[in-house]
């Protein structure tokens, strides 16, 4: 009997040759049945269904069979050297990132290409901001299909920065996703990314607040407070939603969570602990001081206020540096997600 005879196949002779279309049935069959993680779901729509349609088709194989096909596939692996994404799609989104967006943007647009896969996965990767406009500006029902694809604690995280009548609404809504199909929930994930793409690219991926934030909080404390100043008389609201933004070391009582705070003594090397204690003089930066050390283990407490002790008077720039260090260390450990800081208050 010939290697690739398929007694299998209904109405076929048993030395009538497979077709690529039943080798490829029978790589799948076996993957699966092997418990393999096979993503068909990344293959166009008609090409999954055709695969189907060959699978029911089929009933089995003999050993000789399986073994020829599963070698042949090896081989042709085996004789790949380089595979390309496939489709203009395919390329933009592997060129995604590492070339021009607008040049992404226009491309797309021009051609109608659309990314494959599914849309929730970079849906559910949007910032937490980008998710509560998608929320406050879309239907009632939307929502309530957004929260129901995001992960527990960012549908959470969502829910808390809505409006209270409005996260009821949306929350009482998912009661009535029951019978929704699937390619409702696919279209309205791609509605999502294409009003993503239509968005005029940005040359700053952060808001201005915080760009002027971000950089206040490495300045001195004497720069610092002159610019707020400055800022106070040229327009105050900006003035006052940048004070909010500043996260210096005297906002760490507000903003640190008391139960980060060996976290925080763990990544932040002794000696700059040290320096920075010993060197808080203004009354707002002793508190912080007072706040980390009734926040750690006593040993260690006790072995810092030794140190600080000896160590005796630091000059204002070793101490400021000091202090700056320890905020990039908390900042990081946010931008991570290891610690969540707390919403600074209103002035």
């Amino acid at each position: 009997m010939s290697a690739f005879a398929t007694p299998a196949l209904p109405g076929l002779s048993r030395q009538r040759p497979l077709s690529r279309k039943a080798k490829a049935a029978i790589v799948v069959q076996f993957l699966l049945q092997e418990g393999a993680e096979v993503p068909l779901s990344a293959l166009p729509e008609d090409l999954q269904a055709e695969l189907t349609q060959q699978l029911g088709a089929m009933r089995y194989v003999d050993r000789e069979t399986l073994r020829t096909v599963m070698d042949e596939f090896a081989e042709e692996l085996d004789g790949i050297g380089l595979r390309f994404p496939g489709g203009l799609a395919g390329a933009l989104n592997a060129l995604e990132g590492k070339v021009n967006p607008t040049l992404t943007r226009r491309i797309r647009k021009e051609t109608g290409a659309r990314r494959f896969g599914d849309p929730w996965e970079r849906v559910g990767a949007l910032s937490l901001e980008r998710l509560v406009a998608f929320a406050e500006a879309e239907s009632i029902e939307v929502a309530a299909v957004l929260i129901s694809k995001l992960e527990v604690s960012k549908a959470a995280a969502l829910l808390g920065r809505l409006p209270g009548d409005r996260a009821r609404r949306i929350t009482y809504a998912v009661s009535m996703t029951t019978n929704v199909t699937p390619e409702a929930v696919e279209r309205i994930g791609a509605s999502m990314l294409a009003q993503i793409d239509e968005e005029p690219a940005r040359a700053f991926k952060t808001t201005p607040v915080d760009r002027v934030g971000a950089i206040l909080n490495y300045s001195t404390a004497l720069t610092r407070d002159d610019v707020l100043e400055g800022l106070d008389e040229q327009d105050q609201d900006f003035a006052n939603a940048v004070r909010r933004a500043i996260f210096t070391f005297a906002n760490i009582p507000d903003r640190l969570e008391p139960l980060d705070v060996p976290k925080i003594t763990r990544d932040v090397d002794q000696a700059v602990l040290v320096t920075a204690f010993a060197g808080a003089t203004a009354p707002a930066d002793r508190a912080a001081v007072d706040f980390i050390l009734s926040n750690m283990s006593k040993r260690l407490a006790e072995t810092l206020r030794e140190e600080i002790a000896d160590k005796g008077a630091v000059d204002t720039a070793s101490a400021e540096e000091a202090m700056s260090q320890i905020i990039a260390a908390i900042r990081d450990m946010a931008a991570n997600e290891e610690i969540a800081l707390k919403t600074p208050k209103d002035e």
